[in-house]
C-alpha cells in the first residue's frame, strides 16, 4: 500500500530585503519632490496643493495597494 503525504501550501513570507529598502527610499523621494512642485506643475498632473501635501506627509510604509508587490 502506498502512503500519500498531503502538504498544505504555505504562502511565502515577504522578506525585508535591499529591494524593499530601495522601494521605500524611492517612495520617500517621490513624495518629497511632489511637495516641492509649484501650483502650475500640480495643475498639470491634476492635483491640488492640499492633495499634494497630504500625499507628501504620508509615512513611507503607507503605500497604495497597487504599488505593493
Amino acid at each position: 500500500m502506498t502512503q500519500l503525504e498531503i502538504y498544505s501550501i504555505c504562502k511565502p513570507r515577504r522578506r525585508f530585503s535591499l529591494t524593499s529598502i530601495r522601494d521605500l527610499l524611492s517612495l520617500r523621494r517621490q513624495r518629497c519632490r511632489l511637495a516641492k512642485l509649484d501650483d502650475r506643475a500640480l495643475a498639470d498632473i491634476g492635483i491640488t496643493r492640499e492633495q499634494a501635501e497630504i500625499e507628501a506627509s504620508r509615512p513611507v510604509w503607507d503605500a497604495p495597494q497597487f504599488w505593493q508587490k
